[in-house]
């Protein structure tokens, strides 16, 4: 096999096209990937199907080595350790699909060994600033699009949401008796979390005086929306974010959604919640996700050590 040049990636040939619109219905259908990851997972596979190109090997020809080849070359480009973990996760998942489909006699991908992801620890932010910021933003002037801001800061702060779930919110997804909300999560999970009062009532100010503003016949069920009418977009849910924990009055320094996401989790555990409670509280699939933000609690372990144990 010969050496591949550093060159920009290109299109795959047009031999693969239809294999690629199979693939993606497979994502988005079969295995109910998010439109998020069904982008980055075209993107991945793309890239092995350019690599097969470049290297003229047929795509009924993937084997092992030709899986560790173009990983290999992506780690030579310079991709970063968590690029290549998703790659390794696309590959698998697309060489299990062709051997399914029979593209292929045998599926290589569970030979390909996962790189190590190095997993930075989250941004948390701290309790009583996350407050204040949040106090100050509804104390502003009350526009819709600052009350907006403010609703959907509370909200993800106090259902620790991701962006893409706040945006797919609906009004019927809003319990006020319960003070719960119903969520769509990664892979079409579902399930329910609670909100507290002051994002219950920074979420009615929104509905009873923003959102009249901006509503036109094509809203539909959308709760958040954008100034023309449209379901709020991901890009301008984290600007609202932004404006509001980032550069406003008493701003913390985040500023992304998911800093909210990682301090609702990490205050949660600091103020008691067991972490079983918090993953199903975050829609984890798995604990060992959930268990990154126990490195936070450590303070207050060493408080209750220092305080209970006799020979601390």
């Amino acid at each position: 096999m010969g050496l591949v040049s550093a060159a920009p990636e290109h299109d795959p040939s047009a031999g693969h096209a239809g294999a690629l619109v199979e693939f993606r219905r497979h994502l988005e259908s079969e295995l109910g990937r998010s439109p998020h990851t069904v982008r980055a997972y075209l993107g991945d596979i793309r890239s092995l199907l350019a690599y097969l190109d470049d290297t003229g090997v047929g795509m009924d020809a993937i084997d092992v080595d030709v899986l560790r080849g173009w990983l290999a070359h992506l780690h030579e480009a310079g991709a970063s350790r968590s690029t290549m973990a998703r790659r390794v996760a696309a590959a698998r998942i697309f060489t299990a699909f062709l051997n399914r489909t029979g593209r292929l006699t045998s599926d290589p991908g569970p030979l390909v060994a996962n790189p190590k992801r190095h997993r930075s620890l989250p941004l948390v932010l701290d309790e009583e600033q996350t407050s204040s910021a949040l106090e100050d933003s509804a104390t502003g002037v009350a526009s819709p699009a600052a009350l907006r801001r403010t609703a959907v800061a509370e909200i993800l702060y106090a259902a620790g949401l991701r962006v893409a779930e706040l945006c797919g919110l609906d009004l019927d997804d809003v319990d006020r008796e319960r003070r719960t909300l119903h969520v769509r999560g990664k892979g079409g999970k579902e399930r329910v979390v609670p909100i507290g009062t002051p994002a219950l009532a920074a979420l009615d100010r929104w509905l009873g005086e923003g959102r009249p503003h901006w509503v036109t016949p094509a809203s539909g069920p959308a709760l958040f929306l954008g100034a023309r009418g449209g379901r709020l977009g991901t890009r301008s849910a984290r600007r609202d974010v932004y404006e509001v924990v980032g550069r406003g009055p008493g701003g913390t320094g985040g500023g992304a959604p998911h800093d909210l996401r990682h301090s609702a989790a990490t205050h949660l555990l600091n103020g008691g919640a067991d972490l079983r409670s918090v993953q199903e509280f975050l829609g984890h699939s798995s604990l060992r996700s959930t268990q990154i933000y126990t490195h936070v609690s450590i303070d207050r372990l060493t408080e209750t050590y220092n305080r209970a144990h006799p020979r601390a």
